[in-house]
C-alpha cells in the first residue's frame, strides 16, 4: 500500500469515528496521518500536509491547526498555513488568535483576497472596525470580484448607519456569487409588530399580564455598548435580541419603582442575516423573543437551553 493510500484510508477511519462521536479515537487516528504526511521531505510533504488539514479543518479543526502548526515551526510565515491555521482558530472560537494568523497570511501574500476578506471580518467582529475597513479595502482591491469582501464591505456600512450604501454592497456581493450571498429576508415593521402580538398571545394570561408594562422595541443592530456587556465583548453579527433592567426575580419589593424599567429589545437585521427564508425568520423572531422573556423571567442561558430558547 502506498503512503497516500493509507492516509486516504485513516481520514476514512477517522470521519467514520467522528460520526460516532468518538472524536479522542479520531484525533489518534489523524495524529498518525499527520505523521505520515510529514515523514517525507520538500514541497510535496508540505502540499500533503495543508491538503490533509483542509480535509479535516470542518470535523476536527484542532487536527488542522496541529498540522498548521507544525509546518510554522518549519516556516513561520508561511502564508498559506496561516490561512488554513487562522480557519481553524475561527472554528475553535478563538478569533484573535485567527486575525493573528490571517493579518501574516495576507502580509506575506498581498495579492490573496481571501486573507484580507478573512481579516476584516475577524476584525469586525473583534469591533476592530479601523482594522476591518483597512483590510476590506485591500480585499478588493486584490480582487474587485471576491464576493466575501463585498460582504464584508456591507456590514461595515451597515454598522456606520449606511444602509444605502450596504444594500448596494450586498447585491454586488450576490451578483458576483448569488448561492453564496443571498439577500436576507425582510420583515416591514407592521409585519414584526404582528408576530411579536401572535407570539405573546401564546403566553399565559398571568404571564402577558407581566409583560403589559415591558416595551418590545424593533432594533436594527446591537449597539457597541451592549456589545461590550459581554465578556469577551460579542460579536456585532450575533446578538439578536437583549433583555435590558431588573427581572422579576431581582426587583426591590420595598423599593419596586428604584429598578432599571424592563425593555426588551430585537435587533432585525441580525434576525433576517441568519435567516435562510421569510418562514425561518418568523421563527427566529419567535424564538429570540421567548428567549428574552425568560431572562425578564429571571432564567439563566442554561435554564433557555434547557427549555430550547437558546
Amino acid at each position: 500500500m502506498t503512503k497516500p493510500e493509507s492516509i486516504e484510508q485513516l481520514l476514512v477511519q477517522a470521519r467514520m469515528l467522528i460520526k460516532a462521536k468518538n472524536k479522542n479515537e479520531a484525533m489518534e487516528i489523524l495524529g498518525v496521518a499527520i505523521d505520515l504526511t510529514h515523514a517525507g521531505l520538500g514541497d510535496e510533504c508540505e502540499l500533503a500536509a495543508l491538503d490533509l488539514a483542509e480535509k479535516v479543518l470542518e470535523d476536527i479543526p484542532e487536527a488542522a491547526l496541529e498540522i498548521c502548526e507544525r509546518i510554522l515551526a518549519r516556516q513561520p510565515t508561511h502564508p498559506a498555513a496561516q490561512f488554513v491555521k487562522g480557519d481553524a482558530c475561527r472554528l475553535l472560537s478563538d478569533l484573535p488568535r485567527a486575525a493573528e494568523a490571517y493579518r501574516t497570511a495576507a502580509l506575506e501574500r498581498p495579492d490573496h483576497a481571501s486573507s484580507w476578506a478573512s481579516l476584516a471580518l475577524t476584525s469586525f467582529e473583534l469591533l476592530d472596525f479601523d482594522e476591518a475597513q483597512r483590510a476590506v479595502g485591500r480585499s478588493v482591491r486584490a480582487n474587485p470580484r471576491y464576493p466575501e469582501a463585498w460582504w464584508v464591505r456591507s456590514l461595515l456600512q451597515e454598522w456606520r448607519g449606511d444602509f444605502g450604501g450596504a444594500q448596494r454592497s450586498l447585491a454586488h456581493a450576490q451578483w458576483i456569487d448569488p448561492v453564496g450571498y443571498p439577500m436576507p429576508p425582510q420583515l416591514t415593521n407592521k409585519q414584526a409588530e404582528r408576530l411579536v402580538e401572535q407570539a405573546l398571545n401564546q403566553l399565559d394570561p398571568s404571564l402577558r399580564e407581566l409583560l403589559a408594562n415591558v416595551p418590545i422595541i424593533l432594533d436594527e443592530l446591537p449597539s457597541l455598548d451592549i456589545l461590550l456587556q459581554y465578556d469577551p465583548p460579542a460579536s456585532p453579527l450575533h446578538v439578536l435580541g437583549c433583555f435590558t433592567g431588573a427581572s422579576i426575580m431581582e426587583r426591590s419589593l420595598d423599593n419596586p419603582w428604584g429598578d432599571v424599567p424592563a425593555t426588551i429589545v430585537l435587533f432585525r437585521r441580525n434576525l433576517s442575516r441568519m435567516s435562510i427564508d421569510h418562514e425561518e425568520l418568523i421563527e427566529q423572531l419567535r424564538i429570540t423573543l421567548f428567549h428574552e422573556i425568560g431572562h425578564f423571567l429571571g432564567l439563566d442561558e442554561d435554564d433557555l437551553d434547557h427549555r430550547g430558547l437558546a
